[in-house]
């Protein structure tokens, strides 16, 4: 398993980057994840990043932008590396 160590907060990746989710912030924003899809261990890919930090996710044909402050939050891992 993959240790928080290896871990980026999601406002860090670049456009095109494909990762995994390795922690999403407990509570309602949590809740609005799951209900889209969007889990810890999902596999999702770096759209977009937009002025003002807004990063753009997409899941399959799906796409989520999220605020910069909510990204922060939220850890990603190399898709790669989340095998490990």
């Amino acid at each position: 398993m993959t240790s928080k160590r290896n871990s980026i907060p999601l406002d860090r990746l670049n456009s095109g980057q494909s990762v995994r989710i390795h922690y999403l912030p407990e509570g309602d924003f949590r809740a609005r994840f799951i209900r889209l899809g969007i889990h810890e261990g999902e596999q999702v890919r770096c759209l977009e990043r937009l002025p003002g930090g807004t990063v753009v996710l997409q899941k399959n044909r799906q796409q989520i932008a999220i605020g910069h402050q909510l990204a922060r939050q939220i850890l990603v891992v190399a898709a790669d590396d989340a095998a490990r």
